[in-house]
This record gives structure tokens, sequence and C-alpha cells, in this order.
């Protein structure tokens, strides 16, 4: 990346926050295939309601956005977590004996709720370069983990794990997160740097609750009462 992208200054902010992410157990033993079975469809089960939220933030991006192009990409950013994403967890449940009713009825937990409600008041309340700037550690990280995963040796050798590092290091996932990552920085391009601290802000506070979502599945959380 070029030094006079926005997004290279986000990266390098996060940076900290995504390699302990990478050095989560619940990654690395993903990534060997070693991850508690129990610990991975807990995930799931939390990643499916995320994603009902994390879908509105597509579609309340193509409310704000200023140009039909932006619009229809963000419709496809809406049908690719409404249909693939959201579809593979369903699938993936299945195979565990967890109906896609069960799924539905999935509990947020303490975490999950704090992330979306994140997300949603960014959405309700922010510009559109906010809520890029929220939404963008989601699939940026998603897919530095599946790009990793996919060149680590033995890593598509396991069968319950194959297809989620498949799904996001897949060339179509790429290309939803780089059109993301080339918006965030169209949109920051000429603001002050008030505005722009205040997105890396949006930023960095998305990354850490990232980092808190694997470990509160791999810490299988609950509510406390």
């Amino acid at each position: 990346m070029s030094s006079s992208r926005f997004t290279e200054r986000l990266y390098h902010a996060a940076e900290p926050v995504w390699l302990k992410c990478h050095e989560h157990p619940f990654l690395t033993e993903l990534r060997s295939g070693k991850l508690d079975p129990d610990r991975f469809i807990y995930y799931l089960k939390q990643d499916y309601v995320y994603l009902i939220d994390y879908a509105k933030l597509f579609a309340i991006g193509s409310v704000k956005a200023r140009d039909v192009q932006t619009m229809a990409k963000f419709a496809e950013l809406l049908h690719n977590t409404l249909n693939v994403e959201m579809e593979l967890h369903r699938q993936y449940t299945e195979k565990f004996g967890v109906s896609r009713e069960q799924l539905e009825q999935t509990v947020p937990s303490p975490t999950t709720v704090a992330y979306t409600k994140y997300l949603m008041d960014t959405a309700a309340h922010g510009s559109l370069a906010e809520v890029v700037a929220a939404l963008l550690p989601c699939m940026w990280s998603y897919r530095e983990i599946g790009v990793s995963f996919m060149n680590h040796p033995g890593a598509l050798n396991h069968p319950l794990y194959r297809e989620w590092i498949l799904m996001y290091s897949s060339e179509e996932f790429g290309e939803l997160a780089d059109w993301c990552i080339g918006l965030m920085d169209e949109l920051a391009e000429g603001l002050p740097e008030a505005e722009l601290s205040k997105l890396e802000e949006r930023f960095i506070v998305a990354s850490k609750l990232e980092y808190m979502f694997w470990d509160m599945a791999y810490r299988l959380e609950e509510w406390p009462v």
C-alpha cells in the first residue's frame, strides 16, 4: 500500500490488536485443526446472530451512499452476508445436530451485544465514512486470517474447518474486502485531521471488539445470571 493511503494508517494503528488475534488460541487451534468443536459451534452461533446486525450495516451504507454504484455494491455485500456467509453457518451447525430454528434462537452473548450495539450506534449516528471504518475490521481481518491459514501447511486437512478457511480466503471475499478498503480511502480523502482521527478510533475499537469476539468464543462466554 502507498503511504498516502488512509487505510495504511488504519492498518498500522490496529496491527498490534490484529497480531493478538492471530496469536489467540481460538485461531491457532482452528488453524491446526485442534480446536474443540464445541468452541467452534459456539462461535458459529454467536457469529450468526452478529451477522444479522452486520448485514444491516450494508443496508444503511446503501441508504447513505451518494451514487448508484456504491448503493449497488453495498447491496451485493448485503446479499453475500445473508445468503453466502450465513448459509455456511446454517450448513455447518446442521452437521453438529443444531437445526436452523435453534440457530435463529441463539441468545447473543455480552460481547456480541457490545459489538453489535457499537456497530449499530455508529450506523445510526455516524457518517458513511464512520460506518465503513467500523465495519471494515471484520472483513479485512477475516480476509487476512483466511489467506494466512490457506498458506499454512495442513490447515485445509481438517474436515470441520476446511470450508470456513476456503470461504474467507476466497477471491470473491477478497474482492469485497478490497472494495471496502478502497471506499474507505475514497471517503477519507480531503477530510480534516479531526475527522480522520474519529475514523481511526472507530476502526481501532471495532478491531478490539474482534479480538474480544475470538476470546469470547474460546471461553464459551455466558451471561453471569
